[in-house]
């Protein structure tokens, strides 16, 4: 594992029937002759004294090859049919970012897989001369936030350069504009895009500007909080808050800021399976929280 910069584990999946099969998925930085990938890896989990990860087997690998501690993804998410989508980053350094928009690389991509990695045959591009076939959507920056919603459809917040995150509902085979169009600028100030929108380039579903660095996502649909369902929750990693977006149908109503009182990196939220939601903050001394209503 290459754990330089913003490598390393990067997620950790249970496989849909893992009470039967037992087996786990894992995002990590693969180093590799020439550089390094995101992988994916799954493995069956023996539990008891001495836990243990069994008949370890790589099921996905980014490609092409390179050399970058920056933006691979890593967010899993299962959907309803058993395929596993997996977001990939655009490795950050031009080389990689010039390829967010090809076909021929998993750069800047959100892939679809089964989940032994073999390509489902309803992929957008299964049969395109030099597409690689397990791209679902293209034109991302680097996306450490995805769930699905009540209905079943995936929705992910990626991370823009200074100024653009952005909020997608990723369809197939649409492209989503990065590096062509967005909202954002170099940290240098310097500008990126030529345009904020352009013809055949897909709009961002809401944007933030200043950014909020998402990192981590659940679409709310427990019964504790009957008031949030249908509710997005994005980690903030520089805005330190734990971000609440009102949805209206399929359009953003209202944005709540909430936890900034404790001045802390979110990295990941999730819903518990008793309602609840469960945030990791991202520091030295990073908590585990556990979000209930007021008693």
């Amino acid at each position: 594992m290459d754990a330089r910069g913003q490598g390393g584990l990067l997620d950790v999946e249970l496989a849909p029937d893992f009470r039967r099969s037992r087996q786990i998925y894992w995002t990590y930085y693969e180093p590799r002759e020439g550089g390094n990938g995101l992988a994916v890896a799954r493995g069956r989990l023996v539990d008891g004294p001495q836990p243990r990860v069994e008949n370890v087997q790589v099921v996905f690998r980014m490609l092409p090859t390179l050399e970058s501690t920056l933006h691979a993804g890593g967010r899993m998410v299962w959907a309803p049919d058993g395929k596993l989508f997996v977001t990939l980053g655009d490795r950050s350094i031009l080389p990689g970012r010039v390829q967010a928009q090809r076909l021929d690389s998993h750069f800047g991509k959100i892939v679809r897989i089964n989940s032994d990695g073999s390509v489902p045959r309803d992929n957008p591009f299964v049969g395109r001369a030099g597409a690689r076939p397990e791209i679902w959507s293209s034109g991302h920056r680097n996306v450490l936030s995805a769930a699905l919603d009540g209905q079943g459809r995936l929705w992910e917040v990626e991370m823009g350069p200074r100024g653009g995150d952005e909020l997608n509902r990723p369809e197939p085979g649409k492209d989503y504009g990065w590096p062509a169009i967005g909202y954002g600028e170099e940290y240098s100030g310097k500008a990126i895009h030529k345009a904020t929108q352009a013809r055949g380039l897909e709009q961002p579903v809401y944007y933030w500007d200043p950014v909020i660095s998402p990192s981590g996502m659940a679409i709310y649909s427990g019964s504790l909080f009957p008031e949030w369902r249908g509710n997005v929750f994005i980690g903030g990693l520089s805005s330190k808050a734990l971000v609440r977006l009102v949805m209206n149908g399929d359009r953003v109503a209202g944005e709540e800021r909430l936890l900034t009182d404790r001045n802390a990196r979110i990295r990941e939220v999730v819903q518990g399976p008793d309602g609840a939601l469960y945030v990791l903050t991202d520091a030295e001394n990073g908590s585990l929280l556990k979000i209930t209503p007021r008693r």
